[in-house]
């Protein structure tokens, strides 16, 4: 203590790598998982590894480690405080039926009290209390492992399924049927300096988040699947599933309960104060903005970096507003940004992230575009909030819907409202939050809804889609050149969207000559096969993947033809296909949309031959 982030990293990883606990480190997966339309965002370590978790053989063993950049979106309307961030890194490590309790837990405390020296008298520990309903019993085991290693009853606090149970879709109640889940035992660190804030009456304790404690690590024991509602079964075998908040523990070994203040974050802070001219810490106003600015620039950066391009619809439309948010954080600051120098806010990530380090001038030009987009929306916002005005019909409804269309933030309302006299009394304000409550509850249902039990969607509709969608790659290399590159997709049961790097859009000869490439193979009715095979030979045969830097050691390789040699498609995947593509239908180009300066957008269907 204090120490830099990528210290703290590179001891976690090596910590577990080294031989008494042995463990193989595997490489993060995409934060926009490739052939899975079913959740928006890799949020956690162990979402890539769900298959492994209930059972399925991992390539590297049973014992992984690695740091796994995420995004949740849940916490983008709680960004602005001192902890909460969209985009963040999780320090996980698993173990996939090998070791449990009775390791983790010394393992997990050695790393944070020796490795990183974080005092033992700072670290507090929760347990799950049990759950009557659902047959699950109280953690024993967990308790009689803390006080093995030294940590006594005071520091060791019982809680129930709200608090202690870690699934991706909450308690047992809520989880789908299919999803995987268990009790948790997590790790909070005390920042004594930090005063209780605390309304009167109200007892401090470690998750009353008073600003007093912050929780740094989440020990996962992944035991059980639920079968039917009120029912849960135990998993073939009980696994290790550890997720420690990078971000929060840099800031633990710093004593430092504000993580905007580690170096994570400390070039793009500076440059916040440089071109403004205030300086962070110097109004709650000024804070509030920098951590949006920060946090929500690192994540589209890295969105951007893996091919998501801001758009109005799923991933992009988070791309977005992330960019949009920071432009309205950075002008609500008095800094006119005369549509462009945004981007200088993000450049300081390509320091930590190679892959925006090697995407950093096509993202960057996204980042500055989608910029002056949003100037000339909040004009057009503020022509239409000033006919609103004149007609005498600003309501909270109206002032949700010019948000909305326009992404004209509430805030500027209010700021214009003021100016000019007008008040917007209580009753506008609770309508506009009862509107904004139903559309974040539209978001988080839809949201849920994506992962339909955790695992991808094998609909016939999407498997179909998804084998087209290769196709459609080798059809665009073989007309238009190898050097054409995947960029993102997408893949609902109504379409394909798939992104590639060209400079123009396609002639109607090109679009003809893909489309009747496609289905020449699709009436051909060739073979769809797949190997598993060490990334390198992978590599060696020519297939193709999105961001390989992202694959494990071994990887699958589907290919299209009667073998690999011959195939006339071969990409790393580990998607749903068909087994052969007389089975895919009849393949159409819908439409083609030029995205940017070397980025274009076709939309594709399945139906009969017209």
């Amino acid at each position: 203590m204090p120490m830099k982030a990528k210290e703290v990293r590179d001891k976690y990883i090596n910590f577990f790598k080294a031989p008494q606990r042995n463990h193989k480190e595997i490489s993060p997966a995409p934060l926009v998982l490739k052939g899975d339309p079913t959740t928006l965002f890799t949020s956690s370590g162990m979402q890539p590894l769900v298959p492994y978790l209930m059972g399925k053989k991992h390539p590297k063993g049973s014992r992984l480690v690695n740091s796994q950049p995420s995004i949740r979106l849940q916490d983008i309307e709680e960004v602005g405080d001192n902890l909460h961030t969209t985009f963040f890194e999780m320090l996980g490590n698993w173990s996939l039926g090998d070791y449990f309790k009775k390791e983790q837990l010394p393992w997990i405390y050695e790393f944070l009290t020796k490795e990183i020296s974080l005092p033992k008298d700072r670290l507090w520990f929760s347990i799950f209390e049990g759950d009557k309903k659902f047959g699950v019993p109280a953690d024993d085991e967990s308790i009689k492992v803390w006080k093995s290693i030294g940590i006594s009853n005071e520091r060791i606090v019982p809680y129930g399924v709200e608090k202690n149970w870690w699934s991706r879709t909450g308690t047992p109640g809520q989880m789908p049927i299919g999803d995987i889940g268990g009790p948790t035992s997590e790790i909070f660190y005390e920042f004594v300096q930090v005063k209780h804030n605390l309304k009167h009456g109200k007892k401090c304790h470690i998750n009353c988040e008073c600003g007093r404690f912050m929780e740094i690590g989440n020990n996962v024991f992944m035991e059980y699947k639920k079968i039917g509602e009120g029912e849960l079964e135990p998993l073939p075998s009980k696994n290790i599933d550890f997720g420690g908040g990078f971000e929060r523990i840099v800031a633990a070994t710093n004593d430092e309960p504000d993580i905007f203040k580690t170096d994570l974050f400390e070039s793009t802070i500076s440059n916040l104060e440089d071109f403004v001219g205030l300086k962070y810490g110097s109004s709650e106003k000024v804070n509030v903005s920098y951590r949006i600015i920060a946090d929500h620039l690192r994540a589209a950066s890295y969105l951007l970096a893996e091919g998501v391009m801001p758009d109005n619809k799923l991933q992009g439309y988070v791309a977005r507003r992330l960019i949009r948010r920071s432009v309205y954080k950075l002008q609500s600051l008095g800094f006119d940004l005369a549509g462009g120098a945004i981007s200088t806010f993000a450049r300081p990530y390509a320091k930590d992230f190679k892959v925006i380090s090697d995407n950093w001038y096509p993202l960057k030009d996204a980042i500055n575009t989608e910029a002056v987009k949003f100037n000339a929306a909040l004009n057009r916002g503020s022509r239409k909030l000033d006919k609103i005005i004149k007609n005498n019909k600003l309501d909270g409804k109206t002032a949700f819907d010019l948000y909305q269309t326009e992404g004209f933030p509430l805030e500027l309302t209010l700021e214009i409202l003021e100016e000019r006299g007008i008040k917007f009394d209580n009753k506008d304000k609770k309508l506009f939050k009862e509107e904004f409550e139903k559309h974040k509850e539209k978001s988080r249902t839809a949201s849920t809804g994506m992962f339909k039990g955790g695992l991808a969607d094998h609909s016939d509709e999407v498997t179909r889609l998804h084998t087209a969608t290769h196709l459609l790659q080798a059809a665009l290399r073989e007309v238009l050149g190898e050097h054409v590159e995947q960029r993102g997709q997408n893949i609902t049961s109504e379409r394909s969207r798939f992104d590639f790097s060209y400079d123009s859009k396609l002639t109607q000869k090109e679009l003809k000559d893909v489309e009747e490439w496609v289905n020449d193979k699709v009436n051909k009715d060739l073979p769809v096969k797949h190997k598993l095979l060490e990334k390198e030979e992978a590599g060696k045969t020519g297939a193709i993947g999105l961001f390989e830097d992202k694959y494990g050691d071994k990887v699958n390789v589907y290919y299209v033809g009667e073998s690999l040699v011959k195939s006339v498609s071969k990409e790393f995947c580990g998607g749903p296909h068909v087994k052969h593509t007389g089975g895919i239908g009849h393949v159409r180009i819908k439409k083609q949309e030029k995205l940017g300066s070397n980025l274009v957008r076709i939309y594709a269907t399945i139906g009969v031959e017209e």
